[in-house]
């Protein structure tokens, strides 16, 4: 096996959640999503001669996926996360990515405890609107409340899940709901 081969593979193993984390930020949770990973991973490795080894690979590989998302919308007449959607997520990926000795799995453990961690109210909202993909709308329906209300009630839950994140990454516990 070549070098280039043995470094795209353990480059790919080390970032494909954070690949997967990001076109699903951008697209949600459709099918699309494992063909643009696929995509971003042929073009990757066509222009691994391309990638300054200098610099992190996680930033190089996602604006290679931005490429191909824009081109997936153009493509389908969706409308498109704006350009200054994909670069708050990139950003957001990167101020997790900086954490030294954290891995993208225990990354996604610690996501999963937060949420599980939220009181049921906005517990409920974000798994069924991230995990089981309804639209607000629906989840307005359900819960018998206004679509203000859950959308108030996503906010909060972010929040709340954000700052869960960001204490335990850092290794503190104090923590509160707004």
């Amino acid at each position: 096996m070549s070098d280039a081969k043995k470094l795209f593979e353990a480059l790919v193993r080390e970032h494909a959640d954070m690949l997967t984390v990001y076109l699903r930020s951008a697209l949600g949770n459709v099918p699309e999503v494992d063909d643009l990973f696929q995509d971003t991973m042929v073009v990757a490795w066509k222009r691994l001669d391309d990638f300054d080894q200098t610099r992190p690979f996680g930033p190089w590989l996602r604006g290679i996926a931005k490429r191909l998302l824009q081109a997936h919308y153009r493509k389908q007449v969706l409308r498109p996360s704006t350009p200054l959607t994909l670069d708050r997520i990139e950003a957001r990926i990167n101020q997790l990515s900086g954490r030294s000795g954290d891995t993208w799995q225990e990354k996604l453990e610690v996501l999963q405890g937060c949420v599980k961690g939220l009181p049921e109210v906005y517990q409920t909202v974000v798994v069924w609107r991230y995990l089981q993909g309804q639209a607000i709308k629906q989840l307005s329906d359900s819960l018998g409340l206004s679509t203000a209300a859950v959308k108030k009630r996503l906010q909060r839950a972010r929040a709340w899940v954000l700052e869960c994140m960001e204490r335990k990454l850092a290794g503190t516990e104090n923590h509160r709901l707004g």
